[in-house]
Parts: structure tokens; C-alpha cells; sequence
């Protein structure tokens, strides 16, 4: 895929969040996280606190679910959170399934001009064996990970993938399950559009500044405007 041409209020770039936006993987973060804890010896966060920071950085997730744990021991569980991430991923139940609609999603966007983005506090090779798992070569144009500089909210990855997509904020939308994708989408000037079947509640979502929050994939395109033949309009802002 070429980068998009942007123009103002023109939608061109369509940049999704990974786990709880594309994928249910909370399932594996929970037990991973469960995993790397008892690993160290420390006691498991609950599996709703572990939720509550799925997306951020895997550093800054670990400092919020053992907020009495040393620096130590917290980089002994980043490490054996990767292990056990690692070892889930290689069991023969395995399962990470994409939600119900993103492919319909995926092609309606690229059929009217849109390019594609992920944003997520996945590490690359974690993002990657998501697009080799679900078929997914090739669809997006632009891929930030928490590999790539400082994590959600901050707005860096969100620059760096209209950056690279050669498109401008005005031109851009986010589309995440999070609060810190909403706030990331706020601070670089992206449209913030949240979703209903992730990890943060629709109330959260819309505190933190989501235009909307949709109700199920395909809606998407429903909240966009455009006609046969020209290219997305971003809708008007509340």
C-alpha cells in the first residue's frame, strides 16, 4: 500500500488499537500476567486490574499492577511476562480470535481510498504474530508498537503513523477500546472513535473524549460519510 494524500476533513488514515479493539486476547494477558507474577513470588493482581491496563506499555502495566513491588522484582516480571506470553502463544488451545466484523471493516475502509494503522502497546513481534495468525499481511501501512518510543497516551505513536503515512491529523482517526487510546487520539489532533466490546467501559470511553463509541464493527463505517466513488469524510465533531 502507497501512503495516502491528505485533505482537510478528508478521512485518509485509519489507525486501530490491537488488543480489545481487533483481537480478544484478554484471556492471555491475564494469564500471562498471573504467570509472570507468581514467577517472582509476587501476589496476582486480579484479573480486572490487569484489564484496566491492557494497552499501555508493558513497563508502565507492571508498575500499575504491583504498585508495592521494588524495580527489581517489576523488571523480573516484565521478563516473565514475555516468557509466558511466549509459551501461551505456542499451546496447541491457543486462542486469540479476531472480534465479528473486522475484515468486512478492513475492506470497506480500503475499498473508498482509506489507508490502514495499528497503534498498541503490543511488542512488534507480538503485533506481528497477530497479522500472521488472522491473515492480515500486508493491510496496514503504518505499524507503532510499545517497541517504537514511549507508550499510550502519550501522542508519539500517533504522530509517527500519520508521519509515515503522510497524512494529517485532521485526516486521521483512532479507533480504540481504551481511555488511553482516546487521550493518545486527543493529543495528536485524531479523530477519537472508541468501541463497546473492549476493555474500558463506553462511560470511561466518552469521559475521556471519545467523539462516540461503537456499538460493533460495523457501525464503523456507518459513522463515517461518503458517496460511491469519492473518498471518507470524517463526521462532524460534537
Amino acid at each position: 500500500m502507497m501512503p495516502a494524500t491528505a485533505g482537510s476533513g478528508t478521512l485518509r488514515l485509519v489507525v486501530f488499537d490491537v488488543d480489545g479493539t481487533l483481537v480478544d486476547s484478554q484471556h492471555n494477558i491475564v494469564e500471562a500476567m498471573r504467570m509472570a507474577c507468581a514467577a517472582v513470588g509476587l501476589a496476582a493482581p486480579s484479573d480486572e486490574a490487569t484489564r484496566s491496563v491492557i494497552g499501555l506499555s508493558l513497563g508502565e502495566a507492571v508498575a500499575r499492577v504491583t504498585p508495592g513491588a521494588s524495580e527489581l522484582d517489576r523488571r523480573r516480571v516484565e521478563a516473565s511476562y514475555k516468557e509466558a506470553f511466549a509459551t501461551l502463544r505456542l499451546r496447541p488451545d491457543h486462542h486469540e480470535p479476531l472480534f465479528p466484523g473486522v475484515h468486512a471493516v478492513l475492506d470497506a475502509l480500503e475499498a473508498v481510498g482509506c489507508v490502514l494503522g495499528l497503534a498498541t502497546g503490543k511488542s512488534r513481534r507480538g503485533v506481528a504474530s497477530v497479522i500472521e495468525r488472522h491473515g492480515l499481511e500486508g493491510r496496514f501501512v503504518t505499524v507503532r508498537t510499545a517497541d517504537d518510543g514511549p507508550g499510550k497516551p502519550h501522542p508519539a505513536m500517533m504522530r509517527e503513523a500519520m508521519a509515515e503515512a503522510g497524512v494529517e491529523p485532521d485526516s486521521t482517526a483512532m479507533v480504540g477500546d481504551t481511555t488511553f487510546d482516546i487521550e493518545m487520539a486527543r493529543a495528536a489532533g485524531a479523530d477519537p472513535l472508541g468501541v463497546a466490546w473492549g476493555y474500558h467501559p463506553p462511560t470511561a470511553l466518552m469521559a475521556a473524549g471519545a467523539r462516540l463509541v461503537l456499538p460493533d464493527f460495523a457501525a464503523l463505517p456507518g459513522c463515517l460519510s461518503w458517496s460511491a466513488g469519492s473518498p471518507p469524510r470524517l463526521a462532524e465533531r460534537a
